[in-house]
């Protein structure tokens, strides 16, 4: 069984993710901490529950979701997973940071690519890999079927989509991600988004704005 644990971090209010097994073993998603105080905030709970991290993923690679790649890379020695579509996308997040009046240091470590339908194990449970682009170019979901939940970035919100004016962003291909990637996958799926609160894949269905017509 996953357990999950959520920070907001930094100024754009971004969820960070631990992910973790009753055997300690534990995934890092999208960790936005931005500063020493941020940073600490997430390795004491790791800490405190005696976690032993295993893998570190992104979603996707915009700034605020990749604030605290190098430093928990380098904390855990661990090599970035990302889709090949968001090189580019973790290239500029330092050029972005500066633009955005955050500046920071970026990662530059090894990083590996996931590509739609990986598993990525944890012990006897798996997240499988769903390639959602259209928030951003290589945009990737994280789904366990056996807890009935989908860690997705920002592509789908509790009543809202993700942002596609962004370089690389497509509004007609987020839609397509959602309606082939995402509604096909239980209702009672619980969404965690990059920002706000939860949701379901079956409200969504039933009362997002966007799919209403």
């Amino acid at each position: 069984m996953l357990c999950i644990k959520f920070f907001t971090f930094n100024p754009i209010q971004e969820n960070t993710y631990v992910v973790y097994n009753t055997t300690g073993d534990a995934i890092l998603i999208d960790p936005g901490c931005y500063g020493i105080e941020e940073e600490q905030t997430l390795l004491n709970f790791i800490v405190e529950k005696n976690l032993n991290v295993k893998h570190l993923l992104n979603t996707h690679c915009h700034l605020d979701h990749v604030f605290g790649n190098k430093s928990m890379a380098k904390h855990f020695g661990l090599e970035l997973q990302i889709h090949a579509n968001e090189a580019q996308v973790l290239a500029r997040a330092s050029e972005s940071g500066k633009g955005f009046g955050l500046p920071f240091d970026n990662y530059n470590g090894p990083v590996y690519f996931l590509q739609e339908g990986d598993v990525i194990t944890l012990g006897t449970d798996a997240l499988e890999v769903l390639f959602t682009p259209g928030h951003s170019p290589g945009s990737i979901c994280f789904y366990s079927k056996n807890d009935n939940f989908v860690i997705g970035g920002d592509v789908l919100f509790k009543g809202s989509i993700g942002r596609t004016d962004l370089p690389g962003g497509n509004h007609q291909a987020l839609v397509n991600s959602i309606r082939n990637q995402l509604f096909v996958l239980p209702d009672q799926v619980k969404v965690y988004p990059g920002h706000g609160s939860e949701t379901t894949i079956g409200y969504e269905k039933l009362h997002n704005p966007f799919f209403q017509h």
